[in-house]
C-alpha cells in the first residue's frame, strides 16, 4: 500500500421513481429535471455538485462536523466556507476558494484549497420519457385563493457515478498549516465511505424520497490517479458487462494494488463471479484505508 496514491469507485444506483436534481423551469407550472441531449434523446443526470452537496449532507447526518457558508466580502464574489480543512472534514475533503478584499488600492488576495475527491455527474443509461407527475395545492383555497396546478418531471432508470479520492493529499498541503495525523487521515476517509455507502440525494425528498446508495460498484486502490472503471461500467443483458471489466483489470494490473466488486446480487442477473456484498465490499475498502495511513 506504500506506493498508492488513490482510491476510486464506480458504481451503479436504481431509481424506481424520482424527480433527482431540479433545472431551469422549461414551462410555466412544470418543474424540471437536469437532463443532457445525446442524438435525438435526452438522459437525465444529477450534477457533481449536487453529490457532492449530498456527500456534505450525510457527513454532517453521522455527526461530523461541517463548514459553514460564508458571504464573500468582494463584490461579485461567490460564497465560500470557513475555509478551516484541520477543522472541518468538508473543507479537507472538497475543498474551497475564498477571496479577501486588498486594502487601500492593493490588490486583494485568495485562499483556495483543490478538492481531493474529484466525483462525476450521476449519468442515467435510460432516456426521459417524458413523463409527469400531476399536483394540486389547495393551501390557500379556504382563505380565499384558487388551486395551484403544478406537475414535476420523474424519471425511472439506472445511473451510474464515480468517485475518486487523492488518498496522498488529504489532510495535508494546501490550506493546512500543519499535517494531520494518519489516523485522523484515516478516519475522514472511513468518513466518506460511509457517507457514499449510505447516500441519498437532497432536495424533492418530501415527494420523492430517492436512495442512490450504490446497488453495484468496482472499486481500486491504484498507483495512479485514473478514474479506470469510469466509462467501462455498463449495463448488459440484466448485469453488468463482465468482459469489459475482465478487459479492464488486466489492462491496468500494473497499476492496481488491489480491487473488489460488490453488488446487491439479486438486483442483477449476470455479475462477476468474485463479487462480494456492497457490505463486504466497503469493509474491504475500509481495510485498504487502514493499511495505506495506519499500518503503514
Amino acid at each position: 500500500m506504500k506506493n498508492a496514491k488513490a482510491l476510486t469507485i464506480t458504481y451503479l444506483t436504481t431509481v424506481s421513481l424520482g424527480s433527482l436534481n431540479g433545472s431551469d423551469k422549461e414551462a410555466d407550472n412544470i418543474v424540471s429535471i437536469k437532463k443532457f441531449s445525446k442524438g435525438a434523446e435526452q438522459y437525465p443526470y444529477g450534477s457533481s455538485q449536487w453529490l457532492r452537496r449530498a456527500l456534505r449532507d450525510q457527513l454532517a447526518a453521522m455527526g461530523w462536523p461541517t463548514s459553514e457558508g460564508v458571504s464573500a466580502n468582494i463584490a461579485k464574489g461567490a460564497s465560500t466556507t470557513l475555509q478551516k480543512p484541520d477543522e472541518y472534514i468538508d473543507d479537507d475533503l472538497f475543498g474551497f476558494m475564498g477571496t479577501e478584499k486588498g486594502d487601500d488600492e492593493k490588490k486583494g488576495t485568495a485562499n483556495k484549497r483543490t478538492s481531493p475527491v474529484r466525483v462525476s455527474p450521476l449519468i442515467s443509461f435510460d432516456k426521459y420519457e417524458g413523463d409527469l407527475d400531476f399536483g394540486t395545492n389547495y393551501m390557500g383555497v379556504k382563505a380565499g385563493g384558487t388551486p395551484n396546478i403544478f406537475e414535476t418531471e420523474i424519471h425511472a432508470g439506472l445511473y451510474r457515478s464515480t468517485i475518486l479520492v487523492e488518498l496522498d493529499r488529504v489532510g495535508c498541503g494546501e490550506g493546512f498549516e500543519k499535517e494531520l495525523p494518519v489516523t485522523e487521515k484515516a478516519k475522514r476517509v472511513k468518513g466518506l465511505l460511509s457517507a457514499i455507502k449510505n447516500l441519498w440525494s437532497t432536495g424533492r425528498q418530501t415527494r420523492f424520497l430517492s436512495d442512490i446508495s450504490p446497488k453495484f460498484l468496482i472499486a481500486a486502490i491504484l498507483k495512479v490517479k485514473n478514474p479506470i472503471f469510469l466509462e467501462i461500467l455498463v449495463p448488459a443483458r440484466g448485469g453488468v458487462n463482465v468482459g469489459l471489466i475482465n478487459e479492464t483489470l488486466a489492462d491496468y494490473k500494473e497499476e492496481i494494488i488491489d480491487y473488489v466488486i460488490g453488488a446487491k446480487k439479486e438486483m442483477f442477473e449476470i455479475l462477476p463471479e468474485d463479487s462480494l456484498t456492497i457490505g463486504e465490499a466497503f469493509q474491504k475498502m475500509n481495510d485498504w484505508v487502514d493499511a495505506y495511513y495506519v499500518l503503514l
